[in-house]
């Protein structure tokens, strides 16, 4: 696949329109220790609802590129016309990222014209294939921590997202995989491998989230676990082009009952 071509500014395969529509679905990540949203992640979804598979199905090699500019700016844009005031996650694609500096210029452009601070804002990647190139992909997330940004390493615990990656990359946050979350509170082998990630995570100081709590039972375990932080379909299902209802009460008595 050709790179990208940068020239006075602008990209030769970034820019124009794509030949379909999408929109963007906000689903909150938050931390029970607060009992806050800390983080909206913005999820793509076709333009009346529909599942994130009937757009990637439609983005071709040829669109790659344009694809992961586009659904950045979108993401950026419908956040600041939500008045978002929590950090914004935004899944960004690897092979998408020729050279870093270059490929973030639209994301820096929409940022300044609707007021987007920067440093509320954390690219999640995650791989469906093998990283064959772990410097690239290094050298992205070093780039990004220099210029303010926080990354995550999505789907951890689940094919290609495992324990190598983190020999030689360094992200700010590490999101366990749904895999490893469902039934935790009945699942001895599952909470042998969640307490064993919880204490990576402390050893090489990383956030870590929960992905997939789907029942108050995972989420208080987790919680009692120290994984405070947490998303998942119990607490909010991705809401399009809108954000959650007030959690607050709902936390706060999560909260209460972790101490019980």
């Amino acid at each position: 696949m050709k790179h990208c071509t940068w020239t006075d500014g602008h990209c030769d395969r970034c820019e124009g329109d794509l030949p379909f529509e999408f929109t963007m679905a906000f689903q909150p990540i938050i931390d029970l220790a607060s009992a806050e949203i800390t983080t909206y992640e913005a999820l793509v979804r076709g333009p009346n609802g529909e599942s994130a598979w009937s757009v990637l199905s439609q983005v071709t090699g040829e669109l790659l590129y344009r694809f992961d500019q586009a659904c950045r700016v979108r993401a950026i844009e419908m956040a600041s016309a939500l008045n978002m005031q929590e950090r914004l996650s935004i899944n960004f694609l690897p092979n998408a990222v020729y050279e870093p500096a270059a490929c973030i210029q639209a994301t820096l452009d929409v940022s300044r014209r609707v007021g987007w601070p920067t440093d509320r804002l954390v690219f999640e990647f995650t791989e469906t294939e093998r990283v064959t190139d772990q410097a690239h992909l290094k050298r992205i997330i070093d780039s990004y921590r220099i210029m303010g940004f926080t990354t995550a390493l999505d789907d951890f615990g689940n094919g290609y997202a495992n324990l190598d990656l983190l020999t030689q990359l360094e992200p700010d946050k590490l999101k366990i995989d749904r895999q490893l979350v469902m039934g935790c509170d009945q699942d001895i082998r599952r909470q042998a491998l969640l307490r064993a990630v919880h204490g990576l995570a402390r050893e090489l100081k990383l956030e870590l989230i929960a992905e997939g709590v789907e029942t108050r039972e995972e989420a208080l375990w987790l919680a009692r676990a120290g994984i405070t932080r947490q998303q998942g379909f119990f607490y909010a299902r991705p809401a399009i082009a809108a954000l959650a209802e007030d959690l607050g009460p709902r936390l706060r008595e999560l909260q209460r009952a972790m101490q019980v």
